[in-house]
């Protein structure tokens, strides 16, 4: 019998998270069908934290042991849940605009707010309504989702975000070209609409000004971490069936599990400092302080801890797990790819911008 997932704590006790545990259950037997994952995301939706409400920690942890089990996984339940927080964000703030009573309600939704060269997405009123024409990129597994949070350029020259159903006979899904040796299961390509409804979440700039969009780019660094976790799992596992089968590990690959625990360790408890920050409302509140440079700082330190974790285990357990080890080869290929997202120096960039204002700490 399978061992039952271990939790990826940053603070709390595995009684803490004892209600969720057996979401974790069935995520575990849910590996690679997406339709079984979609329908754990929108349970999730109704029962697990929303950002800034006062368990973040517990948000965290959920979708860090969720991608420390299947970093594909974690790909699929992050978006609906962030999904959820915007359409709650939005509901608060702008009630007369809310995208209806029910939320989310039983539909899998996505978030889609990526921008690409050649590519255009237009909202404009249309009669008492609004409706959106033209092509989103990056809509990932959007031909298996219901609706989505979705960002369109507006008539003012700004963006917004809408609430857009996909099962509209206006919306086309391309089948893309996914290549991908990562997050095969999850393909992302170009999405296009035609005069499709929107509705409204918030005006023109809120999506990307309201500080849930920070405590969102958070989240996925959170799956971005439990996924280093099961690869540091794998790797100590590893060395411990070596070791009783009479091959005992050498004083580089005891030095590399030590990196990789320092590594972790660490930013495990940066995590778990900033999410009880958010919660107490003291994150980004100093003087010329701001949300969304912590997320940056969040995000570019996890992602470096990622890499390395990713280059110490991978150098030292070698190729032969690459080659034979499914579990393994899959968790190193969906976490290389799903780290990505972070965009390395020019995020740094943009945070040594805010720093030269500032907006740092020190």
């Amino acid at each position: 019998m399978q061992a039952a997932p271990t939790p990826v704590l940053l603070s709390s006790t595995p009684i803490d998270l004892s209600p969720w545990l057996s979401a974790l259950d069935s995520v575990s037997a849910a590996i690679g069908d997406i339709p079984a994952l979609l329908s754990l995301a929108v349970e999730a939706g109704r029962t697990w934290p929303q950002p800034g409400g006062g368990r973040t920690v517990v948000l965290w942890e959920l979708l860090a042991s969720v991608s420390a089990i299947d970093v594909a996984a974690a790909r699929v339940l992050e978006p609906h849940l962030d999904a959820v927080a915007i359409l709650s964000q939005s509901a608060q703030a702008f009630p007369d605009i809310r995208p209806g009573a029910e939320g989310a309600g039983d539909e899998a939704w996505g978030v889609f707010a990526a921008e690409a060269p050649g590519t255009r997405l237009e909202a404009r009123s249309a009669g008492t309504g609004t409706v959106i024409s033209g092509t989103k990129p990056w809509c990932s597994l959007a031909g298996s989702l219901d609706s989505a949070v979705i960002t369109a350029n507006t008539d003012d020259g700004g963006r917004a975000a809408f609430a857009v159903s996909l099962r509209h006979p206006g919306v086309t899904c391309e089948q893309p070209e996914w290549i991908a040796r990562g997050l095969r299961e999850i393909p992302s390509g170009s999405v296009h609409f035609e005069h499709v409804p929107a509705v409204p979440l918030g005006g023109t700039g809120w999506y990307h000004s309201r500080p849930g969009f920070a405590w969102g780019g958070m989240g996925v660094a959170a799956c971005w971490l439990g996924g280093a976790v099961g690869v540091a799992r794998d790797f100590r596992t590893g060395l411990s069936a070596g070791a009783e089968g009479g091959r005992e590990p050498d004083q580089v690959s005891l030095a590399a599990l030590g990196e990789v625990d320092r590594t972790l360790t660490a930013v495990l408890q940066y995590l778990a400092r900033v999410a009880a920050r958010m919660d107490d409302g003291t994150l980004g509140s100093g003087a010329g302080q701001s949300t969304w440079s912590e997320a940056q700082r969040v995000r570019g330190t996890v992602a470096a801890a990622v890499e390395r974790v990713l280059t110490l285990v991978g150098s030292n357990r070698g190729p032969g797990p690459l080659a034979f080890d499914e579990r393994y080869a899959k968790r190193m290929a969906d976490l290389a790819l799903y780290v990505r997202q972070h965009h390395g120096a020019r995020d740094d960039a943009q945070l040594g911008r805010l720093a030269l204002k500032g907006d740092c700490p020190w």
